[in-house]
């Protein structure tokens, strides 16, 4: 029956025990009033007084650790495992002021009404047990002035017993109603905000964005060295009898753009696991040099005009450019084969020009970009810039502009 669904129900001794725990948690403030009102009595001259001072302190104490980190670490981790998680989303630390008082809030309704319900709980099979006695005893209570209370002995006192069993099973269907009062309160206290769910969609955003970023780094430093490694091993493959020095050469190149796709790979893997330390720096324009160097290594023909100082360039914009550039050398020598690269950067006081062209090979046939083109338009979009792909003539030329500061 559905009027006997709280006496069976599993949510409702879990919020007995989500109650208990509220209790418990109030014994050092409860030990803080007995200590608070023996010491007001010499200012406040009567008792009563004295309490009502003492209870307000212990309130003001009460309210005021409420808002400790930790309290609300254990607040949700409380709600969400007895009181069947009515707030999935939220977060075990509210990140603005509002949230943290609405914590503070359900810490305190929690700890009172767990005090309340943990006193009841307590005192109901005390008063069971004395009144079963009562019946073959006659005694029932004493006053705290010091007279007894009695009762008949035999059947005429067996409603003690039943009265206060009715009243334990009376006390279950309030700790069941008192449970989803605050299972309803911590949805209104423990939800989250606008501010939280924009501070939330902020973060998300902030992660796709990263991991993006991180697929490109993947797709460019790890791409360009099986391109190279690829074209190298056929290349020695073909070589190994007939020409050992270009072989070794072809090995050297291997080993090279192996150790760069490693090095780009650990630092990529480091930023997974969030680490701080033991990074491998992200390689920039200065770094270029080397870059045409292993290509060069791979049998690609690769003419380079630099023009300013690559070290002046913003780190940021440095960084994508590079990634750039090698996704173009990486496209070069996957499709276009043994042709001629010409690579050409033009460093200003507020920006950059950087060009890279090749003759259309025999697998150039293509007149659109892959994920490589599009990740590349992706980059400088991002610094502000623009960047064209396509045929011009007979060949396929990548012109990347990024202005900075002034130049923009």
């Amino acid at each position: 029956m559905r009027v006997l669904r709280p006496l069976t129900s599993k949510a409702t001794y879990r919020r007995w025990v989500y109650l208990v725990l509220g209790g418990a948690i109030s014994v050092p403030y409860l030990l803080f009033s007995a200590v608070a009102v023996p010491s007001l009595l010499p200012f406040v001259t009567t008792v009563e007084r004295a309490t009502l001072v003492g209870g307000l302190l212990t309130l003001l104490v009460l309210a005021g650790t409420a808002f400790l980190p930790a309290v609300h670490v254990l607040e949700s981790t409380a709600v969400r495992e007895l009181l069947d998680d009515p707030v999935p989303d939220a977060p075990a630390k509210p990140r603005t002021r509002p949230g943290r008082r609405r914590a503070a809030g359900m810490f305190v309704l929690h700890v009172v009404a767990g005090f309340v319900v943990s006193f009841f709980s307590l005192a109901a099979p005390v008063a069971v047990g004395i009144s079963i006695s009562a019946v073959f005893t006659g005694h029932f209570l004493q006053t705290s002035g010091g007279d007894e209370v009695t009762v008949p002995t035999g059947w005429p006192s067996v409603w003690l017993p039943v009265v206060f069993t009715v009243g334990v099973v009376l006390l279950v269907y309030a700790v069941w109603a008192t449970g989803a009062g605050l299972r309803r309160a911590a949805v209104r206290l423990l939800g989250m905000t606008a501010a939280d769910r924009i501070a939330q969609l902020e973060r998300r955003t902030g992660q796709l964005a990263e991991r993006n970023r991180l697929a490109r780094e993947l797709h460019d430093s790890v791409g360009h060295a099986l391109s190279v490694v690829t074209v190298q091993a056929g290349a020695a493959r073909r070589t190994l009898r007939t020409d050992p020095d270009f072989t070794e050469r072809a090995l050297g190149a291997i080993e090279e753009s192996a150790r760069t796709a490693l090095d780009d790979l650990d630092h990529v893997l480091g930023l997974l696991r969030d680490e701080a330390a033991g990074r491998t720096p992200q390689p920039g324009l200065t770094e270029l040099p080397t870059l045409l160097e292993t290509t060069r290594l791979a049998g690609t023909d690769v003419t380079a005009e630099l023009n300013g100082d690559l070290a002046a360039v913003p780190a940021v914009v440095s960084r994508e450019v590079y990634r750039i550039l090698q996704e173009c050398l990486t496209n070069a020598v996957r499709h276009a084969g043994r042709v001629s690269v010409t690579v050409v950067v033009d460093v200003a006081a507020h920006g950059l020009v950087a060009r890279v062209a090749n003759p259309l090979g025999a697998g150039s046939g293509r007149t659109g970009g892959g994920r490589g083109l599009r990740g590349m338009t992706e980059r400088v979009e991002v610094l502000g810039g623009e960047l064209s792909a396509g045929r011009v003539d007979e060949r396929w030329e990548v012109v990347v502009r990024v202005p900075w500061g002034s130049g923009r």
